[in-house]
């Protein structure tokens, strides 16, 4: 359990949207035999609720047992993840609407964490609740809050031996702050962010050093420090030189050597901190035409498997802290 290192990968992808990214066991255990031999120690994947609960009190959990067979037989812990809402549950309809009761969404949680408890045991509430791309509407986390709350206490008595993270927050310390005022202090037992910064800035680093410490004054400032900062998102694109690629929201393109650059500093810079405890970059493997800009290539394995430099990165990343201990 003591392995800091994580990645977020589509692991349940099988749909049109997503070109089938894992449509059989047999890519699933590809995977899992890549992230083992790179040092992964934790995965970072939805638990779908419109994959899981299609109709109302019909489950179908056929594809996550595939899931958590393959990676817990890889001794690769899951992080599991709630979301998103399901047109007969959505309160405004569309997948990132929040649900129109939160009852509807507990029980699915709960039902989710009652199948897997002896296995996962961490659990991360809805995506980037902060965020109007993945909560429609947006209210200064209240709402989301509200139903942080329900899913911790739900969860708790269905497995008292879990652990909830809040959704990974995106908007900065703004959120952290709102997080906090809106009561859920004693509804989360490990504290989730997101952030980006392009290798390609000067004194990007120095950013991504700066900001877990920033997010810890927080936390002291609410008497919260106790708990430990997982970043669950922190990556960049990697391009093949001569590929025509759109550049992703923070500018330019890194290429894949720059790329691998800045797998090893920033987890060189993250794990200096003692208050962070998991970094998870996003993502193990490429994807396909998905956002059609250089988020594409996020992976540190291309769309067929290749390694691409910053898997070595990120593998020596892994034995270097591995020395440490």
């Amino acid at each position: 359990m003591a392995n800091p290192f994580g990645v977020l990968e589509f692991l349940h992808w099988n749909h049109a949207w997503n070109n089938y990214k894992y449509s059989s066991v047999k890519e699933l255990e590809k995977a899992a035999k890549l992230m083992k031999e790179a040092g992964v120690g934790w995965i970072r994947v939805d638990f779908l609720w419109q994959d899981i609960e299609p109709e109302k009190g019909c489950f179908d959990f056929e594809k996550y047992d595939q899931i958590v067979k393959v990676f817990s037989e890889n001794n690769i812990n899951i992080l599991g993840l709630f979301n998103y809402s399901i047109d007969w549950a959505a309160l405004c309809g569309g997948w990132n609407s929040p649900p129109k009761d939160n009852r509807l969404f507990v029980n699915y949680a709960s039902q989710v964490i009652k199948r897997y408890k002896d296995k996962v045991k961490y659990w991360e509430v809805w995506n980037e609740p902060d965020s109007a791309v993945y909560w429609s509407e947006q209210d200064g986390l209240k709402s989301y809050c509200a139903l942080l709350k329900d899913v911790y206490i739900a969860a708790k008595k269905v497995d008292p031996e879990c652990k909830i993270l809040n959704g990974g927050l995106a908007q900065g310390l703004a959120s952290v702050n709102r997080l906090y005022d809106n009561g859920a202090k004693d509804y989360f037992d490990i504290l989730n962010i997101h952030f980006f910064e392009s290798p390609l800035h000067q004194g990007g680093i120095k950013a991504v050093e700066a900001y877990p410490k920033l997010v810890y004054k927080v936390m002291l400032r609410n008497g919260d420090t106790h708990k430990k900062i997982w970043i669950t998102e922190i990556g960049c694109p990697g391009v093949r030189r001569g590929l025509k690629v759109g550049n992703w929201w923070i500018g330019k393109n890194p290429t894949e050597k720059q790329q691998a650059i800045w797998v090893k500093k920033v987890y060189t810079e993250l794990l200096k901190n003692k208050n962070v405890e998991k970094v998870f970059w996003a993502f193990f493997r490429d994807t396909k035409n998905h956002w059609d800009n250089g988020v594409d290539y996020f992976g540190l394995v291309r769309w067929n498997y290749s390694k691409k430099p910053a898997f070595k990165a990120y593998k020596e990343s892994f034995k270097s802290w591995q020395k440490t201990k």
